[in-house]
């Protein structure tokens, strides 16, 4: 079920990597920010929304992964917006995400897996600032709602997943460097902070979160292990962090 977080801002968690769905209320209606990920959920989802009572005029999509492509048909048939990166990669790779959908997920509908067409440079119905960055992947972007106090994060700044470098491009260190300096400066102008993946973090623990992210990137760049409890809390992120380090090396 949808759990309020804020003013016209609600979140419903996934099963799955404990992803969250984020709904966010505009000037025209709602938008929907990465909705997932099962099609069962997605169709509670939708029951929920029909509960609010107000009618979806638009989607999001943070980055070009899978689980952030996905959509139902009980949402509307309303545009799906994204970065100009994102909406590009998300269409190049859409064979892909589908046959990502299909080994992860069940019942999502592959029609409409990464359906994107690029952000209006205005924003048109979708709220706030977006804040892009190259972390993670190319094309990400937060989604800072100032008048909310609220940062929807992407994949970034959870509380269960360390930071997954993206395998496609170089630099990933300094990518998230930048990036994490920049939602930090966002960071400064809200009390919640919404993670693609794990809790909703709330106060001082929005700070946390920075320095957990950049305690872990640092501790790669001088090529150090990271003393990161996440890595100790989840033995399959021990996958990505050798990906991590080697990239970090190189």
């Amino acid at each position: 079920m949808l759990t309020q977080v804020a003013d016209g801002v609600w979140v419903r968690q996934s099963e799955w990597v404990w992803t969250n769905s984020v709904v966010v209320r505009g000037d025209a209606g709602l938008v929907v920010v990465d909705p997932g990920i099962h099609g069962a959920e997605m169709d509670g989802l939708a029951d929920d929304l029909d509960r609010l009572g107000v009618p979806v005029v638009a989607g999001f999509s943070t980055h070009p992964h899978w689980d952030h492509l996905l959509w139902h048909p009980r949402l509307g048939d309303v545009p799906r917006y994204a970065t100009d990166a994102c909406a590009r990669l998300a269409g190049e790779r859409r064979e892909r995400a589908q046959a990502m959908a299909t080994e992860s997920a069940t019942g999502v509908p592959l029609e409409l897996v990464a359906l994107l067409t690029p952000l209006p440079a205005d924003g048109g119905p979708v709220p706030g600032e977006v804040v892009e960055h190259r972390a993670h992947a190319l094309g990400h972007a937060a989604l800072l709602l100032a008048d909310r106090g609220v940062l929807l994060a992407g994949d970034m700044l959870s509380d269960l997943l360390i930071p997954l470098f993206d395998v496609t491009q170089d630099d990933q260190v300094g990518a998230y460097e930048e990036a994490l300096d920049r939602l930090a400066d966002a960071a400064r102008r809200v009390d919640v902070v919404v993670p693609g993946h794990g809790a909703v973090a709330r106060g001082p623990e929005v700070a946390a979160r920075l320095a957990a992210d950049r305690a872990y990137v640092d501790a790669l760049r001088r090529g150090e292990e990271p003393a990161d409890a996440r890595l100790a809390a989840a033995d399959w992120l021990a996958g990505p962090h050798g990906a991590n380090r080697e990239q970090a090396r190189r």
